[in-house]
């Protein structure tokens, strides 16, 4: 499908950055990206998100480039998409929209299903007029409730009823989780959640660490589905690993919410692994969304390791730099060709050795651990 990219600089953040990412999700949809489009403004138009003259540029675009789809890479409103849509004759997609249909083209699992389902009919839900805006009639009296109207109300109480009893399921794997976590507590077994920007290299870390067989590919969201595997680390005993969604630059808040119970993994962990590509060039930019969604979850206050994946292609060493409390800070591996990893193994066992010495009976993170990470996680993007 050809498609055109559609991206405004309001003078906040890195723009380029995030148009490039703007192309990568679109080919992971499956899109192909023909022509890019960009512009300033200080605000977004109210009506067009763009202005009336950009939409006369787009729409010249989409006529001489044989276009098919618009993606814009922004959070476009139902009447904003709407009055786009009248202008351009295409089918217009946010950027909000076109994450949902890539989580919907990769969940593989029930439970990953079921998330994207609700996140999906969340979103819609705002949106239904636009399939009935030639049926509108206005509120007011006797004989001016109209069928729109009416369909609208069966629409909406259709995807009200799925949402509950979507929400219902989610509930029940929450508590299946609960029941797994409480069982791994009892046998005082250290939960390690590895976490970061999608396409930084957590699953081929995930797969090496365990001999798991996850699916690992140069994309984005190539993983949707929590996956949890036993590593034994020597005198320390087992851990529990497991690999979990990527996150992004403005990530829906309907795919926050709907996957709380896939980040319920992530909130519960006793370490956080931090998987960073070191390649990337905009690499602290992506530390710092990381620690946002985490803030989010409520997982900031969780001990955190920085990994930085990819040293292969970064043209970098493997190593372990500690902070001014002599606690593991980075560790610099390739998980593609295991530099470092032993590395790595060790900090994890580092952490596990001293979690059993000083961790009490009925706690779930040492408080002076807490304090201490927090006090050098303040340096993580330097």
């Amino acid at each position: 499908m050809r498609a055109a990219l559609v991206g405004l600089d309001f003078g906040k953040g890195d723009f380029a950055a995030s148009l490039e990412e703007l192309g990568l999700l679109a080919k992971s949809a499956g899109a192909l990206p023909v022509v890019t489009i960009i512009g300033k403004r200080s605000s977004p138009d109210p009506a067009l998100y763009v202005g009336s003259g950009k939409a006369q540029e787009i729409l010249q675009a989409v006529t001489d480039n044989g276009i098919e789809i618009v993606i814009f890479n922004h959070a476009l409103s139902p009447a904003q998409q709407r009055n786009l849509e009248r202008v351009l004759k295409v089918r217009v997609v946010d950027r909000t929209s076109l994450i949902l249909d890539i989580f919907a083209q990769r969940a593989q699992s029930h439970e990953g299903k079921v998330q994207v389902e609700l996140a999906q009919l969340q979103h819609l839900a705002t949106r239904l007029i636009r399939g009935w805006t030639h049926l509108e009639r206005q509120k007011g009296g006797i004989g001016l409730r109209g069928p729109g109207e009416t369909q609208l109300e069966t629409d909406r109480r259709l995807i009200g009823e799925r949402v509950k009893m979507l929400r219902a399921k989610l509930g029940r794997l929450q508590r299946q989780h609960a029941t797994q976590r409480r069982a791994r507590n009892r046998n005082k077994t250290l939960s390690i959640s590895l976490v970061g920007y999608t396409n930084a290299g957590k699953s081929t870390l995930f797969n090496t660490m365990t001999k798991a067989n996850v699916y690992a590919a140069n994309q984005l969201f190539a993983t949707l589905d929590t996956t949890s595997r036993r590593v034994y680390l020597g005198e320390v005993g087992s851990v529990v690993l497991s690999d979990t969604v990527g996150f992004i630059r403005e990530l829906p808040h309907q795919l926050v919410a709907a996957f709380r119970a896939t980040l319920e993994e992530t909130v519960h962990a006793d370490l956080l692994l931090h998987v960073v590509d070191a390649a990337s060039p905009t690499r602290l930019e992506q530390i710092e969304e990381v620690n946002a969604v985490l803030r989010e979850i409520g997982a900031d206050h969780i001990p955190q390791i920085l990994v930085w994946n990819k040293i292969d292609a970064a043209g970098l060493d493997p190593a372990v730099e500690r902070d001014e409390y002599d606690k593991i800070r980075r560790v610099f591996i390739s998980a593609q060709t295991g530099e470092g990893l032993d590395l790595l193994r060790s900090a994890i066992a580092e952490f596990a050795e001293s979690s059993q010495a000083e961790e009490p009976d009925d706690a779930h993170v040492m408080d002076g651990d807490d304090l201490r990470f927090n006090a050098y996680r303040q340096h993580t993007n330097q």
